[in-house]
């Protein structure tokens, strides 16, 4: 896994992330999953899913409040142009809002999420990576890792969010900045990111090497490897 555990930080929940492990390893639903239809086809619910109003908080237990004066990004690796940006920096850059749908890979969506922040598209455009850049991985605060494809992290909806619907992203879902992969399921979306690592090989996050698909398609159903 790439970073730190975070199993050595405070707060973490060690008996549901073994229980999830263990329905991973067994190909086993998430808790209700196997009472759900399938999605028609045409249909706005990936298959398995369930529509919800709230926003679920889920996470390992570890929640960490950093302020924003006090929050750093470093986006580094196989990249031209490396950048380390303060809170000033990262609001300083060109903001976009899109609206995108949440798939969480417990079973459950959330329609039309407006989310501020900076489009992937244009950092890339300031870091430029480098010909042989082909995964990158977020890294967490709280030492969560999640990793994507190059392409995957490219998508058109894909950004760096400090805001969901109008406010400041609470720090129970990320904030200050969280990272928004919609196409994936949402553990993909790391939380409150303070590194992002361009790179040649693969590096399976924390849900990765504990049997979550490597690519994470709501569409496929890509829950487990």
């Amino acid at each position: 896994m790439a970073g730190n555990d975070p199993g050595r930080l405070p707060g973490y929940r060690e008996k549901p992330v073994r229980r999830k492990e263990e329905r991973a390893r067994d190909g086993r639903p998430m808790s209700g999953d196997a009472d759900k239809p399938g999605t028609q086809p045409g249909g706005r619910l990936p298959p398995g899913q369930r529509e919800v109003k709230n926003w679920p908080v889920l996470d390992l237990g570890v929640r960490p409040e950093i302020a924003a004066a006090e929050w750093r990004l470093r986006v580094d690796g196989l990249v031209a142009a490396p950048v380390v940006w303060d809170w000033d920096a990262f609001m300083a850059q060109p903001q976009v809002t899109l609206t995108s749908d949440i798939h969480c890979v417990t079973g459950w969506s959330r329609f039309d999420n407006a989310w501020t922040g900076v489009h992937i598209a244009h950092l890339l455009e300031i870091v430029r990576p480098k010909d042989e850049a082909r995964h990158c991985v977020f890294h967490g605060h709280d030492n969560y890792t999640a990793n994507v494809r190059i392409e995957r992290f490219a998508d058109e909806d894909a950004l760096l969010a400090h805001s969901w619907n109008g406010a400041p992203l609470e720090p129970a879902h990320g904030g200050p900045v969280r990272a928004v992969i919609p196409k994936r399921y949402f553990w993909k979306s790391a939380k409150w990111i303070k590194r992002i690592e361009f790179r040649r090989d693969d590096a399976p996050g924390f849900w990765e090497i504990r049997g979550y698909h490597n690519e994470a398609d709501p569409w496929a159903e890509q829950r487990y490897e």
